[in-house]
């Protein structure tokens, strides 16, 4: 339970350093947390299949609230912009997604909201 507060005090900095146009500081901070606290670099997680991050969500079977943590981490990263980058992070989302929906059976209403703006997004990008 420390480890999932002290993960959201990190991400409600990120979103405070965001909201205030910090907007690289964020990003260090985004790719530091990723790195340290999900063992995965920003480079590979975008440049992996989709099946090669299912099999790193395996791998490292994230409990609920952890899972829940990295998506709203690479939510923060994600915009609407159609660039390369954003539709990778997208289609990374809806996995984590899927995940806590069809694994430990969470789903909230912020998720779906997201899920059905990540699908839109994917779908005009198509």
């Amino acid at each position: 339970m420390a480890e999932i507060q002290k993960l959201a005090q990190a991400l409600a900095k990120l979103m405070g350093l965001k909201l205030e146009g910090k907007l690289e500081e964020a990003d260090r901070g985004i790719e530091e947390m990723l790195e340290h606290e999900f063992g995965i670099l920003l480079t590979d997680l975008l440049n992996c299949s989709p099946a090669d991050f299912e099999v790193f969500l395996h791998q490292k079977d994230f409990p609920a609230e952890k899972l829940d943590m990295l998506s709203q981490l690479l939510y923060l990263k994600f915009d609407k912009n159609l660039t390369r980058e954003h539709t990778l992070l997208a289609e990374k989302l809806q996995l984590i997604y899927q995940t806590l929906e069809v694994k430990h059976h969470v789903v909230n209403m912020i998720n779906l909201g997201r899920q059905k703006s990540i699908a839109q997004y994917l779908n005009l990008n198509s």
